[in-house]
């Protein structure tokens, strides 16, 4: 025995196998203790209560239709909805903002490269959820639905959020959309084609305002050919609030807001540091070939910087999604806010906290695997 210990791979299994079984007695002696507290208050596992009426409501649903009488696994599905929302928009325009501000500090003019800086400097440091400010303002400061502002037709902007038209949907959307779908298909394909057509013959073609043309013009030609169909509904005060047409609410607005411009700062620094990562080389053979400063960045330093920019973008990506779950502070319905609700309702909190951890590892693992395909199609 004492000359197996010498061998440093029979201690290395040993030392693996003790902690394996500190691991299991751990869990073991967990779930025996939860168990036996559950059943000596009489709260029973599972999770059944899925299944049960929720009874509340929720003032903000996405693409859901419910109400009070539906079960409890329709509100989370509700909840879980509203938070892919505020994520998938959250991420799109992050990106957007912190990749201009990014390029913004990098300018040479002066004035716009400080105020880059300044935005960034502020907003990083300053704790998100203080950057729920946008809320206050919104309700604080705006008027009451019967008062509402109406800057334009149809338009209403009171401390219920922003009342807008919505298009009566009519089977002809359905071909509007196929044809979109089909002009993204082919715009991609055109893209191809020309990067393979310009590293076999050198010769460039315009494959980005043939794609553009493509994805708009054929969506608009369906429009077009299916007589035009744009009959709106309009939203209209009905007591209290105003129904009909769609409704931005200040809570989707405030949270939105806050994960965009927070987030924003961050992406745009891991922007800068993409491009600075790029030799200088690069950029005065750019000069050298003529290429004026916005096409020599687009074509020739932000395809290098991204195999800087990707990695730590991800890692804000999930950020955001996770941030998300501060909504329950300005009373969004995400989905923590829900199954918290759940919780309290059912006792289920063993059962809600599971669901609620299930739901972000889901995401948080989908977006990973997503960003890390897209940084291995994009490796050298």
């Amino acid at each position: 025995m004492q000359a197996s210990l010498r061998d440093a791979r029979f201690r290395a299994l040993v030392f693996q196998l003790v902690a394996l079984a500190a691991v299991i007695a751990a869990g073991v002696y967990l779930v025996s203790n939860t168990a036996t507290n559950l059943e000596a208050r009489n709260i029973a596992s599972g999770f059944g209560f899925l299944q049960r009426e929720a009874g509340f409501a929720i003032g903000e649903t996405t693409l859901i239709q419910y109400s009070p009488a539906d079960t409890y696994l329709r509100a989370l599905a509700v909840g879980l909805a509203n938070t892919f929302r505020v994520a998938l928009l959250g991420i799109v325009l992050a990106t957007i903002v912190g990749t201009l501000v990014g390029l913004a500090r990098l300018s040479t003019n002066w004035l716009v490269s400080r105020l880059a800086t300044l935005y960034v400097e502020v907003l990083r440091n300053v704790p998100l959820l203080v950057q729920f400010f946008w809320y206050a303002i919104i309700s604080e400061n705006l008027p009451s639905p019967r008062a509402a502002l109406n800057p334009l037709p149809g338009v209403f902007l009171s401390n219920r959020g922003i009342a807008l038209p919505t298009l009566v949907y009519e089977i002809a959307h359905a071909w509007v959309l196929g044809a979109f779908l089909v002009g993204v298909l082919l715009a991609w394909r055109v893209s191809v084609w020309a990067r393979r057509r310009q590293a076999r013959t050198g010769a460039q073609f315009r494959a980005f305002w043939t794609g553009l043309g493509l994805v708009l013009g054929l969506p608009l030609l369906a429009f077009l050919l299916a007589g035009a169909p744009a009959q709106l509904e309009l939203p209209a005060l009905a007591g209290f609030n105003f129904s009909g047409g769609a409704t931005l609410t200040p809570e989707f607005a405030a949270l939105l807001a806050g994960l965009t411009i927070y987030t924003a700062a961050f992406i745009a620094e891991i922007v800068r540091a993409g491009v600075l990562a790029v030799q200088r080389g690069q950029f005065e053979a750019a000069d050298a070939l003529g290429l004026r400063r916005g096409l020599a960045m687009r074509l020739v330093v932000l395809p290098q910087a991204l195999r800087v920019i990707v990695p730590p973008l991800t890692s804000q990506y999930l950020n955001l999604t996770k941030n998300s779950s501060l909504a329950v502070a300005i009373g969004y319905p995400d989905i923590v806010s829900i199954a918290n609700t759940a919780i309290n309702q059912t006792g289920q909190a063993i059962e809600g906290i599971a669901i609620i951890m299930a739901v972000y590892l889901t995401i948080s693992l989908s977006i990973s695997a997503f960003m890390n395909w897209y940084n291995k199609r994009i490796a050298l």
